[in-house]
């Protein structure tokens, strides 16, 4: 007799759509937050809307970006509660996944728990027919070519990973945004970044925004067993979102903390 099937963890699926960066960094906050209350654990894909660059959470503001070429690209500029570098985010599907850290899925070390849920992501791209690695520490690559960077933070007895699958890459707007210190050198570390860096669009895919999500869904399901269903944030998660848009993410006083 087999053993019986192990059950399925409930998890809800947030389809968000296109935000602007202090919103999408306002609503992981705010689903962190209904985590930390006891909420379903939850699995959110989004997009920006404008372009935006966020920061990590050590990371000066001025040291990392020139804000100039933010304005005059129209790209806005947002801080993240996560820790890692800055993130160009324009053509990507991005996801969170948040759950408290007493969570079965998340009783594993630093390490492992990258391993087990960047599976999600690689599972994800094989079914858009693409052949993709984990590269520690938290890398997802095709081809020896990063397609996915992801990102951690434990808060309020939670975590909050977040990460990107490249649709496409426009790695010279990127640069235009970015200080490179030694600015004779930014030629080389253009082409540099263009030889490392792929995306779904460099792998011959034109997959759609929603047919990208709909894979990336159905990979961390399959991978994580997870038992989705599909919400919408709750009002009192709206509100807040927008609460912390406003009056955190937006603000000065956290975007030049450092």
């Amino acid at each position: 007799m087999e053993p019986a099937a192990e059950t399925p963890y409930p998890f809800r699926l947030l389809e968000s759509g296109y935000h602007d960066g202090y919103y999408n960094m306002g609503l992981d906050e705010a689903l962190l937050e209904s985590a930390a209350r006891g909420g379903t654990p939850c699995l959110r894909l989004y997009g920006w809307t404008p372009p935006a660059v966020s920061i990590g959470y050590f990371q000066g503001l001025c040291e990392e970006l020139d804000l100039e070429a933010c304005n005059k690209n129209g790209v806005d500029v947002v801080r993240r509660i996560s820790g890692g570098g800055a993130v160009f985010h324009q053509a990507e599907l991005t996801y969170s996944i948040i759950m408290p850290v007493t969570h079965p899925l998340a009783q594993q070390d630093f390490s492992d728990f990258y391993i087990r849920f960047c599976g999600g992501i690689i599972e994800g791209l094989k079914l858009l027919g693409l052949d993709a690695f984990f590269a520690p520490i938290n890398d997802v690559l095709v081809g020896g070519r990063k397609i996915s960077g992801n990102a951690q933070t434990r808060r309020m007895g939670c975590i909050l990973q977040h990460g990107t699958v490249l649709l496409d890459n426009d790695v010279d707007l990127m640069f235009r945004l970015l200080r490179v210190p030694a600015e004779k050198l930014k030629g080389k570390l253009i082409d540099d970044v263009k030889n490392r860096v792929t995306s779904l669009r460099a792998e011959g895919l034109n997959s759609s925004f929603d047919e990208a999500a709909a894979s990336l869904a159905e990979g961390f399901r399959r991978t994580l067993n997870l038992a989705l269903s599909p919400e919408t944030p709750s009002a009192a998660e709206e509100t807040r979102a927008k609460e912390l848009a406003s009056e955190k993410f937006g603000s000065e006083e956290w975007l030049f903390k450092r």
